[in-house]
């Protein structure tokens, strides 16, 4: 391993450990001092999670680490959300999302991936790196991962943390068979009234995670999901879908907000809507 891999290693092990010990001076960070940047999606989020005071529930679809390049983790600290936190990869999940939040007695971390039936699935993945950046590109689709060697990612993120491709072509993704979890179930069995946010990263298979909730149904209040791993068609079907159910949508670069029906306090992120 390469000395900036071993780098970054310690310090999101210090953030962990910080975070899941609910260190004084780390919780005070985000409580008093934190701002976030004027018209992003964290000032959004900041600004929705406050106004609920205290009462917010989540639902998140690929919750990986928890906290590398997790656009909530924050404010589930910082204003105690309420809700369930889906992760199908079991070493992701133990060694560290179980970790992070078990001091957040309401917030509820699965071992399981969204499905429309409960049961089992083949998950790929990279196959010879268990770093952020592999596990964050594992996916139901094999030939979603294939394509992630094909159009280079994979080789990037190997020369940025010192990796070989392995070239042994059946050493480069493996899988594992991960629990899965139906909508109804997980809102029955954690006792969901309603959805204040369903965030997603389900690289690439965001609009199935959407149709599988049943939008029309479970009403999620707001919705952020990636809109970066969607071909062309499935990412105007899924604005589509949740234009016709009475969303407005707006683009913060790789993630797209959509809202149910905007109260006039958050009407000014929407000023340049899809």
């Amino acid at each position: 391993m390469s000395f900036k891999s071993t780098l970054k290693n310690f310090y999101k092990g210090l953030r962990i450990s910080l975070s899941a010990n609910e260190n004084p001076l780390f919780m005070a960070y985000y409580q008093y001092f934190y701002r976030p940047k004027k018209g992003s999606l964290s000032e959004f989020i900041s600004e929705y999670s406050l106004s609920k005071k205290g009462d917010f529930t989540v639902i998140q679809i690929g919750a990986n680490d928890g906290i590398t390049n997790d656009p909530i983790h924050k404010f589930i600290k910082r204003d105690r959300w309420k809700g369930v936190l889906l992760e199908p990869q079991p070493a992701v999940f133990h060694q560290y999302l179980k970790k992070i939040y078990q001091k957040n007695h309401e917030l509820h971390p699965i071992c399981a991936a969204i499905g429309e039936k409960d049961g089992k699935q083949k998950l790929f993945k990279i196959g010879f790196s268990e770093l952020r950046w592999a596990t964050g590109l594992a996916s139901f689709s094999k030939e979603k991962v294939e394509e992630l060697f094909e159009i280079g990612v994979v080789e990037k993120n190997c020369k940025k943390f010192g990796l070989s491709i392995p070239s042994n072509k059946e050493e480069r993704i493996s899988h594992e068979l991960v629990d899965v979890i139906s909508p109804d179930t997980l809102i029955k069995r954690f006792k969901i009234e309603r959805i204040d946010l369903l965030q997603i990263d389900a690289e690439g298979y965001d609009l199935e995670v959407i149709k599988i909730f049943d939008i029309e149904k479970t009403q999620p209040r707001a919705i952020i999901f990636e809109n970066e791993n969607l071909p062309k068609e499935e990412l105007e079907e899924c604005y589509q879908l949740l234009k016709s159910n009475n969303y407005r949508l707006q683009k913060f670069g790789r993630d797209t907000l959509a809202m149910l029906n905007p109260p006039k306090e958050f009407e000014r992120f929407f000023k340049s809507e899809i």
